[in-house]
Formats: structure tokens, C-alpha cells, sequence
């Protein structure tokens, strides 16, 4: 019979030894710590580019658009003769957005009446649609406001006296959980917990089903006559124990290359890593154990990385999800995670105000790590009846 430290070294040995498992578990961490977070590098889109459709050609109107493009968030580039046209640049490439001006704006507003102005912008990129759309309605709610106050002295209110007196009362204003109120500090660390639990996912599972295939081809191994406990054992020794480095360089390395803000300590890190680690790894054995061909646990995570992430809580309101679906993704140990790393170290949070995230995590732990177990040892039945 194998002992625990000869399972080890077997363990490693054939880790080492697969390519595919390796280069899953690090170069795969490697190449997202610089791809993923390029797009929002630059914190926030600025300057989008806007065409502009002014069918009221009044000097108020074009006031409008000096002070559109005088915003950070939007830069005029081109004029076009009607919404057809504008529609055409930006199908084109031309254009990010549209500001439409109606006819008779600037007499309607001189009359007092409700006057609508039209914004467009290329939806498929949220951040893009959403700067065009700031910029727009800080630009009109600005003229707005500037035709009220004309208005109002033109009726002998005493405004300037009213206006001096709140111009006196600064505001300042100090983001608390994200300093540069940008998406680094916003998205990349949730994304990095997710990225090490899809990578320590990958690399088990492959690892397990790989091990399966051979069984299946005829081959004989350690893992058929190991005692299941310490199979599962040095399997998680040897993963996990090498996943630290991973963890490490995300948590320490990355989010200083990308000044993302950390309150947490080490230890506190450590502590609370380490039942997610478990978790993702008795996982992966589950994985693993389930599938007879190396390459559909890797499918299988990657089709259900982009619900996990809808599902976390961060990027999409989970009260606008689904309860069963909320439910589910609660038995993968990246949801409470996510939401225990980002409220320990980017929000200051004690350990004791993610204590419940901790617990889930632990009873997904004994909950894989006997479920691992159970199919580790049918596994181990079936090449006996062989």
C-alpha cells in the first residue's frame, strides 16, 4: 500500500509532468493578469466621440454644443443634416454617439415650453453608452439651468444674493471604497477571484478526467489502489499548496501594479483563502471524477464563468436575478468568495463581518471534499471490475 508522502511525490510527478495542467493552472494566470484588465486601464472612457444634428441652427443651440463638447466625457467631431444621416456615421465607426437639437428649440424654450432633446449612443458597450449619456445631461442640465436663472432675474427675484450665499459652501467629496473612482478598483479584484477559482477549477478537473481516460484505455495507476482519503489528500497537498504561488502574485503583485486599494492584512487574507482553496479544489476532484475525457471539465467552466459573474453581485443587482438562479450559483465557492474578498480588502470590513461567508465557504468544503471522496472511490470500484 502507498503511503501519504509516495502518494505526494506521485501526485507531483504527474502534475509536473502534464503540460496541458500546467499551463492551465500558470500560464493561464499569467496571461489574464495582464490581458483582462487592459480595457479599463484608463479607469474611465473619456472623450467619446459624438455627431451632432442640429435642425434649429439658433445661437442658444449652438451653445449647447460648445458646452457638450467642453465636458470630459464627450468630443464633437462631426455635423450631419438629419438622424439618418448621424445614424449612417455611426454604423460607419465614425461616431459613439448622437445629439439631436429639434427644430423651434430655441423658441420653445423663450415660451416657456418643454423642449426634448434626443441622445443616442452604441449601447453594446455600457461604459461608452453610459459616459456619452453623462455628458450629454450634464451639458443640458447645465444650459438648463442657466436659462432659469436668466429667467428668474429677468422677473427681479434676487438671485445673485441667493447664489452667492451657496456658492459660498464647498462640497468635497471623498470616494470611500474606490479612490480613483474608476473600474480597476471596481471590477479587477472581484474578476481575479473568479479567474483563480476558474484556473484551480480547470487544472483539478483536468487532472482527474485525465486519469479517468487512461483507466478507461487500459492503463494502470497509482490513483486505482491509493487509499481514497490520502489520494484526496495529496492531491490537495500538492494543487493547492502550488495555487499559493497564483494566489500570491494576484493578491500581492497585481494589485500593486494596478494600485488597487487593499485594507485586509495577510493573515486575514490567508485565513479566509484557505476554505476557498478547498472548496474549489474538492470541486475540481468532483469534476474531474465526473467525465472520462480530459477536455469537457474545461468546457464545462468556461461556459459557466459569465453567469457566475452576473450572478456575484458586483456588476449585476442580485435582487434583479432569479432566486433559483441566485440559489444555484451560491454552491460555487467563487460566489462568496467574491463577496468576502471585496468587503475584507477593498472595503476595510473585520474578519468578523465576513465571518458568514467564511462558514458557506467551509460547508462547501466538507460538502465537495466527501462528495470527492464518494466518486474517487466508484472510480476506484469501476477499474476493480474491470
Amino acid at each position: 500500500m502507498l503511503g501519504f508522502w509516495a502518494l505526494v511525490r506521485l501526485e507531483l510527478h504527474t502534475l509536473l509532468a502534464d503540460r496541458a495542467i500546467m499551463l492551465t493552472l500558470f500560464g493561464g494566470v499569467l496571461f489574464y493578469s495582464f490581458l483582462y484588465p487592459q480595457p479599463y486601464l484608463q479607469q474611465l472612457p473619456r472623450e467619446e466621440a459624438v455627431v451632432v444634428v442640429n435642425e434649429d441652427g439658433s445661437q442658444l443651440s449652438r451653445q449647447l454644443e460648445f458646452m457638450a463638447d467642453a465636458t470630459p466625457q464627450v468630443r464633437l467631431v462631426d455635423r450631419a443634416n438629419s438622424l439618418t444621416e448621424a445614424r449612417a456615421l455611426m454604423l460607419a465607426g465614425s461616431a459613439s454617439g448622437i445629439l439631436h437639437i429639434p427644430r423651434h428649440f430655441y423658441r420653445d424654450l423663450m415660451q416657456g415650453n418643454s423642449v426634448t432633446l434626443s441622445y443616442g449612443g452604441d449601447a453594446s458597450y455600457f461604459l461608452v453608452y453610459g459616459t456619452i449619456a453623462e455628458g450629454l445631461a450634464q451639458a443640458s442640465g447645465t444650459l438648463a439651468a442657466q436659462i432659469k436663472v436668466a429667467r428668474l432675474l429677468g422677473k427681479g427675484e434676487a438671485l445673485p444674493q441667493a447664489a452667492a450665499g451657496w456658492n459660498a459652501v464647498g462640497l468635497n467629496t471623498l470616494p470611500v471604497f474606490n479612490p480613483t473612482m474608476g473600474y480597476v478598483n471596481y471590477v479587477v479584484p472581484a474578476v481575479f477571484v473568479l479567474i483563480l477559482y476558474q484556473v484551480l477549477l480547470m487544472g483539478t478537473s483536468i487532472l482527474g478526467a485525465t486519469q479517468n481516460q487512461r483507466q478507461l484505455g487500459g492503463e494502470q495507476g497509482y490513483w486505482q489502489q491509493a487509499p481514497v482519503l490520502l489520494l484526496l489528500l495529496a492531491r490537495t497537498l500538492v494543487i493547492g499548496g502550488l495555487f499559493l504561488l497564483p494566489v500570491s502574485y494576484f493578491l500581492g503583485f497585481c494589485f500593486d501594479y494596478y494600485s488597487i486599494t487593499r485594507h485586509a492584512d495577510l493573515a486575514e487574507l490567508g485565513l479566509f483563502a484557505l476554505p476557498f482553496l478547498l472548496a474549489t479544489t474538492w470541486l475540481g476532484v468532483v469534476l474531474g471524477a465526473l467525465f472520462t475525457r480530459r477536455e469537457r471539465p474545461a468546457q464545462v467552466v468556461l461556459l459557466s464563468s459569465m453567469p457566475l459573474v452576473f450572478c456575484a453581485g458586483f456588476i449585476w443587482p442580485q435582487e434583479l436575478i432569479p432566486t433559483p438562479i441566485t440559489w444555484l450559483a451560491q454552491w460555487a465557492p467563487s460566489t462568496p468568495a467574491i463577496e468576502g474578498f471585496l468587503r475584507l480588502n477593498q472595503m476595510g470590513a473585520d474578519v468578523s463581518q465576513v465571518a458568514h461567508y467564511e462558514v458557506q465557504l467551509w460547508g462547501l468544503a466538507l460538502c465537495y471534499g466527501l462528495l470527492a471522496s464518494l466518486l474517487l472511490r466508484w472510480r476506484q470500484r469501476q477499474s476493480v471490475g474491470r
